[in-house]
């Protein structure tokens, strides 16, 4: 499966994007789906996840620190993309976001070692 992720770009503080990731070369709708980012220095961290089965989804949630209410994570299967939309953006959101595919039979979304496959990143640009 190859996945490309798009939609990246500089926004100020407050503003939006929606980031998309097609993928290709196998069947989309096999797979758990998730997003991940990276800021300069830090490590990989999960950001949403979609299952293939009930399209339950997750989100980074930490205290003082959340993306859940401002992001959606969504997919459709007909045009093999998942998408996050995220609204509400700070400039503490600041980095390369990667989306990823993973089998659907293990649990452990927030996890990179669930992905199978990953894309080559999007940056994301938040200015306050």
């Amino acid at each position: 499966v190859q996945l490309q992720a798009s939609g990246g770009g500089l926004v100020q503080a407050g503003g939006s994007l929606r980031l998309s990731c097609a993928a290709s070369g196998g069947t989309f709708s096999n797979y758990d789906l998730g997003w991940f980012r990276q800021a300069p220095g830090k490590e990989r961290e999960f950001v949403a996840a979609i299952t293939r089965r009930s399209g339950r989804t997750y989100y980074f949630e930490e205290y003082g620190d959340s993306v859940k209410g401002r992001f959606t994570i969504s997919r459709e299967n007909a045009k093999n993309t998942v998408y996050l939309q995220m609204n509400g953006l700070k400039p503490e959101d600041t980095a390369v976001y990667y989306c990823a595919a993973g089998p659907s039979y293990s649990g452990g979304y927030r996890y990179p070692g669930k992905y199978d496959y990953w894309g080559q990143g999007t940056q994301v640009t938040v200015s306050s």
